[in-house]
């Protein structure tokens, strides 16, 4: 329990990383219901039942990253980057075996440079200042 009370350090580049990883949760929804074919496919009409579903999950996963930010609370963001990541390893190579990428050098460059690698610094460091707690008591 005192580890749900213990407040994280968030330097500036955490922050980075954590806004890095919160935007696409917010912007990804509105680009699937403002897009039908992003999730019904290039002849979608109407945005269907996926892209609601796929907003909902989305806005609720930001808005947790940004409550686990009000409350500096380091197993929380970091539960949520490893959640993320691991969604991020699926998406990645899934836009490039379903042809969904336009260059597919810039959507690798995208993700490595932009999700894999902030998210593991960001989990090393928050996994220090988990078990640096645990150690102090």
């Amino acid at each position: 329990m005192s580890q749900l009370a213990n407040k994280c350090q968030t330097p500036w580049w955490l922050t980075v990383i954590i806004v890095i990883e919160t935007l696409p949760m917010f912007l990804g929804p509105i680009g699937a219901l403002n897009n039908p074919a992003f999730l019904g496919g290039p002849d979608a009409t109407t945005v269907g039942f996926a892209a609601w579903l796929y907003a909902a999950r989305n806005f609720a996963v930001g808005v947790a990253f940004v409550i686990a930010y009000l409350l500096r609370s380091a197993p929380m963001l970091f539960i949520l980057i490893l959640i993320r990541l691991l969604t991020d390893l699926v998406d990645g190579p899934a836009f490039l075996l379903f042809g969904m990428a336009s260059n597919e050098i810039r959507l690798m460059a995208i993700f490595v440079i932009g999700y894999y690698i902030p998210a593991m610094i960001a989990l090393r460091f928050l996994w220090k200042q988990m078990t640096s707690s645990i150690a102090t008591e």
